[in-house]
């Protein structure tokens, strides 16, 4: 694995565990020599995020569409910022350039992210990777509704396996390197009523 994509906020949330989070992920992707791709930002916990990967000795590659550079948010001290034309470029980049996701807590923007890389693989799309780096218990709601939504008939089991959770970067990162995606053929089952 050479590099992770990271998905997180442009703000730091209410609870020092999410800052905590993103240094100690940052950290670890650069003790591992794993390169960190996020979007670019140098605000919240993307900020954070890129800072303490940068201050261990890791590589970081922005990814930030053209308005938000101009709105100075551009983290200027990165190994690489790539500006795009839109959010859908850089969100194809971003996939693109990375090995695995991993979402800290963030708001809409994050876990729509987190849903699409999520869904590209479900349809066979790629074959990395997807987790949550789960700090103060933040994904908590959001593992029980996915785990409802399995219950319900509406995701596979096999594609809710896919979305992995831990409360440590290094645990997370150790489960991706045991990764191995389900074939892309498996098929939702829906319960008949």
């Amino acid at each position: 694995m050479k590099s992770i994509c990271v998905y997180c906020g442009s703000n730091t949330g209410t609870k020092p565990e999410y800052v905590d989070a993103a240094r100690g992920l940052g950290a670890s992707l650069a003790k591992r020599g794993i390169t960190l791709v996020y979007g670019g930002g140098r605000v919240g916990l993307m900020g954070v995020l890129a800072d303490a990967c940068l201050a261990a000795g890791g590589q970081v590659i922005g990814v930030i569409p053209e308005f938000l550079a101009l709105k100075e948010v551009a983290h200027a001290g990165l190994t690489n910022l790539v500006v795009v034309d839109s959010m859908h470029t850089r969100k194809a980049e971003m996939e693109r350039r990375a090995d695995g996701f991993i979402a800290l807590p963030g708001g809409i923007g994050t876990m729509e992210e987190l849903f699409e890389i999520w869904t590209w693989s479900q349809l066979g799309q790629h074959r990395k990777p997807c987790g949550l780096l789960d700090a103060g218990g933040y994904f908590d709601h959001l593992n029980a509704f996915l785990d409802r939504m399995a219950d319900d008939g509406f995701v596979n089991p096999e594609h809710r396996a896919m979305l992995h959770r831990h409360e440590s970067a290094d645990a997370l990162l150790d489960a991706f390197i045991a990764y191995e995606a389900p074939p892309a053929d498996i098929r939702i089952k829906v319960k008949q009523t």
